[in-house]
């Protein structure tokens, strides 16, 4: 049973960095500042939209997380699954949140990236 709720944790961790980075490049994007840093009479000030700190933040924390996930998966599983998901849920919030449109190649490169996530995930028995 401890094994069980070992990999149910992992998986919503992953869940969670899924959540994290994709809110983040969103927010960023919407946020529209990418910020502005001056220096001025020896004091150094920063500026940024709210909307985008927050953006910022989720990556962070999205970043932070990642360090520990990837201890706890084989690095060539847990790195391309991640990705490829990440990949998918950014063109698909891009539609929703900006009303970006899908080119023909964006279609298909989104599914070859869910077919090789889903080939990934296929169990084969050894002989």
């Amino acid at each position: 049973m401890e094994k069980r709720s070992k990999n149910i944790m992992k998986f919503v961790l992953v869940i969670i960095y899924l959540i994290l980075t994709v809110s983040g490049l969103i927010l960023m994007k919407l946020g529209g500042n990418p910020g502005s840093l001056a220096i001025k009479e020896g004091t150094a000030t920063f500026g940024i939209s709210l909307i985008s700190l927050a953006g910022f933040v989720c990556y962070i924390c999205s970043f932070l997380l990642f360090t520990r996930i990837v201890v706890m998966f084989d690095l060539s599983y847990i790195m391309p699954l991640t990705t490829g998901i990440v990949q998918v849920l950014t063109l698909v919030a891009s539609k929703v949140v900006f009303k970006e449109e899908f080119s023909t190649q964006g279609i298909i490169g989104a599914a070859i990236i869910i077919f090789g996530i889903i080939l990934m995930n296929i169990k084969i028995p050894a002989k």
